[in-house]
């Protein structure tokens, strides 16, 4: 075998290297964006487990006469923009993201406050629809705390994969972005104390 011909099979083992190489980056960072993707619906159903809970809470505490409304009008429209702000799961820029988030929380602290301030209403906590609510409000807040933070989990480990060398060049190459992270919502990893938020008042 002369040296023309070694030369050709080691340029073409090299070749067939990096396309392998290639190959396997982009089937493996394929499959950690889809699971980001994945995670974003969970934490979409869970704030939508919320506001769909919420729907008929507004009827029931509006029913006592002496609520007061402003509190109420408040939540209602915290969850009208709160509603209103869509995003795809294949464009989680940081500004999309930050616009969610900050309609999310605005709407879970208003839903708080009203929480805490119903509980001085004997009339509203006679009434089972509300009680049945207030049972499953700390879980629905604990379930949005947990999969926002496996969101970042999953983000993390995606982001971290794509930056490593050469994967950040085949991630250039194909397209692959970072995506952008749920930031920490103050006392998010507690769950929600209506006795403080009532002594608050």
């Amino acid at each position: 075998m002369n040296k023309g011909t070694i030369a050709l099979l080691v340029v073409i083992g090299l070749i067939l290297m990096v396309a392998f190489n290639g190959c396997g980056s982009f089937n493996s960072m394929s499959k950690k964006d889809e699971g980001v993707s994945a995670q974003w619906k969970q934490v979409e159903v869970a704030y939508q487990a919320r506001m769909d809970k919420t729907k008929n809470l507004f009827e029931i505490v509006e029913s006592a006469a002496d609520f007061e409304k402003g509190t109420l009008k408040e939540v209602i429209e915290a969850r009208s923009k709160a509603t209103s702000i869509q995003i795809n799961a294949d464009n989680l820029t940081p500004e999309k993201l930050a616009e969610f988030q900050k309609a999310q929380d605005a709407f879970g602290a208003s839903l708080g406050r009203l929480m805490a301030v119903a509980e001085a209403y004997p009339q509203l906590q006679a009434v089972q629809a509300f009680r049945d609510f207030q049972m499953q409000y700390e879980g629905m807040e604990n379930r949005i705390s947990t999969e926002r933070r496996r969101f970042n989990e999953v983000v993390q480990d995606y982001n971290s994969y794509i930056r490593i060398f050469p994967r950040n060049i085949w991630a250039g190459m194909f397209g692959f972005e970072k995506r952008a992270y749920f930031s920490a919502s103050e006392g998010a990893e507690n769950a929600p104390d209506i006795k403080a938020m009532k002594e608050s008042k």
